[in-house]
């Protein structure tokens, strides 16, 4: 009965808009932030969960995948709500599991089981903590999947960089495994000194980086939209953040078997030691978009991209009283930066500010043969309307590749 519902209301959603989905902001709090400001929540809702569970600082985009913040989490934090008739209806992962044929198509269904892309927005005041994301040998020793990821720094949210606007990425060469297992020993004697063994690059918007499983990164302070495959896995390896908080020993081990919580040894096994101590790693990992198509309608951008197809990301500009028909090879998530149009019959714009419960009209998800077939865009401002579209694996192995020495 509950399957022949959610089919009835997939069915509707799909006819409605000719297989675009609107999409319910999905707000994602986080415990060890301090929220940046800047994804247009407003402020008197920054901390509306409970100050105990953090500021949100993070708007996941087109998402199936639960949050993993702990205890006290809701079941659906983190999962994204389609909207129809301006109510929210059901989760984007529940009409994949009921109709994954008709909104990714037969071909991704059948090779990857879903949507295996998470993309989001995050906004900190300060860097983040240095850390990882377990590779998939790790990852499945907990019954999770591995997380490579991909950052781009929009320029329509970062006017204001606050306060590092720099990323530790990796670690300096020469760095030892004694070095930083040294670091874990000193775990509660305050700053544990990891970043002393790291180097930080300057981040600037309107560029980007791809980060695979294993690399130690500490992300600054831009808005980030960061896209990445579908989990949330993650250890902790800094023991004290920016602003002189302890980080419990837990942030380090959440994702690591109970009985190796303990085991230096197997958790600097998690970290991938070649391609930390890379002595080419900016030229391995930066990414500068790359022009797809300009002409005097639209201008297309890869801004994600040198993943191995596993995930990517354009950014499509409409320029002012134009529209285009754009074709894609496959279904995408996606978020409007500036502006205001239509996508197909859908009015789209890009909010001022944005309540806890507003239902905006801002992100959509268009299924696969809405975006085979081609989905008409019109810029109806004087502005350029900015559009990112996030992809999952399988759908642009035409994507560029990064440098590789």
């Amino acid at each position: 009965m509950e399957e022949a519902r959610l089919k009835n209301l997939v069915s509707q959603a799909y006819e409605a808009e000719d297989g675009i989905f609107r999409l319910a902001p999905t707000w994602v709090p986080r415990a060890f932030c301090i929220p940046g400001r800047r994804l247009k929540l407003a402020t008197q809702d920054l901390y509306i969960l409970g100050a105990n569970r953090g500021g949100i600082d993070e708007r996941w985009l087109s998402s199936v995948t639960k949050a993993d913040n702990g205890p006290g989490t809701p079941e659906d934090e983190g999962l994204s709500y389609i909207v129809l008739k301006d109510k929210k209806v059901m989760t984007l992962r529940d009409a994949i599991s009921v109709e994954g044929d008709l909104i990714l198509g037969k071909e991704v269904m059948e090779r990857y089981g879903g949507w295996k892309v998470l993309a989001k927005f995050f906004d900190n005041l300060s860097p983040l903590l240095h850390h990882l994301h377990q590779d998939k040998k790790h990852a499945k020793l907990v019954g999770r999947e591995e997380k490579p990821e991909a950052y781009y720094f929009p320029p329509q949210l970062n006017s204001i960089e606050n306060t590092a606007p720099y990323t530790y990425f990796g670690l300096e060469p020469g760095t030892t495994k004694e070095d930083i297992k040294e670091c874990l020993r000193r775990w509660n004697q305050g700053d544990n000194g990891i970043l002393n063994y790291s180097r930080a690059y300057r981040i600037t918007p309107g560029t980007g980086w791809f980060i695979p499983p294993g690399i130690l990164h500490a992300p600054g302070s831009l808005v980030t939209y960061e896209v990445q495959w579908a989990s949330d896995v993650f250890a902790m390896f800094q023991s004290m953040t920016a602003e002189g908080l302890p980080v419990p020993w837990e942030f380090l081990v959440k994702d690591v078997p109970p009985d190796k919580h303990q085991d230096l040894d197997y958790i600097l096994d998690m970290i991938d030691w070649p391609a930390n101590l890379d002595e080419h790693f900016k030229e391995n990992h930066y990414c500068e978009p790359v022009l797809i198509t300009r002409n005097e309608t639209y201008q297309e951008k890869w801004v994600v991209y040198g993943t191995d197809d596993l995930f990517s990301a354009k950014e499509l500009t409409i320029f002012s009283g134009k529209s285009a028909t754009i074709k894609d090879n496959g279904a995408y998530g996606l978020i409007v930066l500036q502006g205001h149009g239509s996508v197909g019959r859908l009015p789209v714009e890009s909010p001022t500010m944005i309540r806890y419960k507003d239902l905006t009209y801002d992100e959509l998800f268009v299924s696969f043969e809405a975006a085979r077939g081609g989905v008409t865009i019109t810029n109806e401002g004087y502005e350029n309307l900015v559009i990112l579209k996030h992809f999952g694996p399988g759908t642009n192995p035409d994507a560029p590749s990064i440098g590789k020495h």
